[in-house]
């Protein structure tokens, strides 16, 4: 259903970045953005007040660096002086001062676990904690080797922090013919899908990771023979078990899987884990909009990865020396009209649509790729669950600019495998009608299936306008934003700039509505 309704309401605030959401991010300064920062951190300038000295910090020398003018925060048994960072940061002072003279490491996990410090703070290093800080403890211990010189097939004794966990973990086996290698990975958990297991297979190096709820399981090994490029994943959802199935470049006997690397076995919670990166291939970049590019990336052959829908990657350059991380929520090519996910989406490609700014350091370098360049993705992140619709009977997807991201994979999931849905509505506000994505594609889907409806809402409209104008705000959303029935389950969607999310969320609880019938896509 299209539906377009008389002009109302004064004009909403600024298209988000390309990603899954975005953070609260405050006015910075001239002078003060990435690349400026960038460059004080290469002039040479002793950003600690240590003359290029390291020294071993205690709790007590940490609590006393807790003020704007003098900060120093420990990561992860680092300690850094992030007092000149303080006006190049882009959530602003108070962010930062939330962990001023103390162990900053759960915080920045909760906010900035995919930004590399390392790099970006490296000219701000002060030195080591004397005393290792006391950390979140992790719920199921590491489950390593007894011998981490050689996998030899035969499956370790585990090391577990409680016999419960024993029961319950994962573990892996391997065995091989003259042409394969086969390693089994036994997750002992019901329903997994090929989303939950994502393997990367290059240069010997095997990896393969199975997400289980917050935690994962990890193999990783160095093989002790080469291998092709291409790799098959089989996986027994009912039972839990997933094979990784690799071909031998030459038929000889292994006597062992390979030689065990860091976090080879391990079963911990995924924060714990860390992002792993692989390198993908520019192979096309259309124009969507007069300032958006759908890229799409090509996994490597040794790949297996499927990224969730409701889930983001994180996409990292080297931009002048210095490693640049930013979130995007992939999309679909196209949105399918006939309810079927495009032969080319499967699992090869990996579809990005980035709003390009001007003055972003970032999207600048992105648009600047060539096709046949590569760059970095990282394993999906995002704690969507599709259950979420799945028992929801109305779906309300509220998009601000790019925040239309993470509903198109969301869209075709509703519309074509969920029965009990009555309606789907998206909301979707922007500046001008040019700055509307996939417009077409949006009205011939509210045309051809009956639930769904586009709404389409800009704050700078020319005279020749139509349909509504506005910005967010509690009257409007109690005007759109409707039960199809009193009593229906209702599930509602938000993603946008950080200010369109957080006012979204506080007008919709307004209106009545729970947390639990809310969602807002942040990264």
């Amino acid at each position: 259903m299209l539906n377009v309704t008389p002009p109302a309401f004064p004009a909403p605030g600024s298209q988000q970045r390309a990603a899954a959401g975005a953070r609260s991010k405050v006015p910075l300064k001239p002078g003060r953005s990435l690349m400026d920062w960038i460059r004080l951190t290469k002039s040479g300038k002793d950003l600690t007040g240590l003359k290029g000295r390291l020294i071993e910090v205690t709790e007590d020398e940490l609590s006393k660096h807790n003020k704007k003018e003098d900060c120093w925060i420990c990561i992860r048994g680092f300690v850094y002086n992030v007092t000149p960072y303080m006006e190049y940061h882009p959530g602003g002072e108070d962010e930062l001062m939330k962990a001023a003279g103390t162990d900053g490491t759960d915080l920045f996990d909760q906010v900035h676990r995919w930004v590399n410090y390392e790099s970006m703070l490296k000219e701000c290093l002060v030195g080591r904690m004397a005393v290792k800080p006391i950390a979140a403890p992790k719920e199921i211990s590491s489950v390593v080797s007894e011998d981490k010189k050689q996998l030899n097939g035969v499956l370790p004794e585990k090391k577990v922090l409680a016999s419960s966990a024993k029961d319950l973990g994962p573990s892996y086996d391997w065995f091989q013919t003259d042409s394969l290698v086969t390693i089994v990975i036994y997750t002992k958990q019901k329903d997994m899908n090929a989303e939950l297991v994502i393997v990367d297979c290059q240069d010997k190096q095997l990896r393969g990771e199975i997400i289980m709820d917050d935690h994962s399981y990890l193999v990783e090994v160095d093989l002790d023979h080469a291998v092709s490029e291409d790799v098959a994943v089989n996986i027994a959802e009912k039972v839990g078990k997933v094979e990784i199935i690799l071909r031998k470049k030459d038929n000889i006997h292994w006597k062992v899987l390979g030689q065990p690397r860091e976090g080879h076995n391990t079963f911990v919670k995924r924060t714990d884990r860390g992002l792993f990166y692989r390198k993908c291939k520019v192979v096309s970049k259309t124009e969507v909009t007069h300032n958006t590019r759908l890229f799409c990336l090509m996994l490597p052959k040794g790949t297996h990865l499927h990224v969730p829908t409701g889930q983001h990657v994180y996409l990292k350059q080297i931009i002048a020396g210095t490693e640049v991380v930013k979130p995007y929520t992939p999309v679909l090519p196209f949105l399918p009209l006939d309810f079927k996910e495009p032969p080319r989406h499967n699992g090869v490609h990996i579809y990005l649509m980035i709003k390009i700014y001007s003055h972003g350091l970032f999207t600048q370098a992105l648009d600047h790729l060539q096709i046949g360049d590569y760059i970095f993705v990282s394993n999906p992140e995002g704690n969507f669950k599709k259950s979420q619709v799945q028992t929801s009977e109305d779906l309300i997807l509220l998009a601000g600019g790019t925040g239309f991201t993470p509903m198109v994979k969301l869209l075709n999931f509703a519309l074509t495998e969920v029965s009990c849905l009555r309606t789907v509505k998206l909301i979707f506000f922007n500046k001008t009608e040019d700055d509307i994505l996939w417009r077409n594609q949006l009205e011939q889907l509210a045309l051809k299936d009956e639930r769904f409806e586009v709404q389409f809402i800009l704050s700078q409209p020319t005279k020749d306008w139509v349909g509504k104008q506005g910005k967010i705000s509690s009257s409007l959303l109690s005007e759109l934003v409707k039960r199809s029935r009193r009593d229906s389950k209702v599930l509602i969607c938000i993603c946008g700039p950080a200010p369109f999310t957080e006012q979204g969320v506080q007008y919709l609880k307004d209106l009545g509505y729970s947390q639990e019938e809310i969602h807002a896509f942040t990264a």
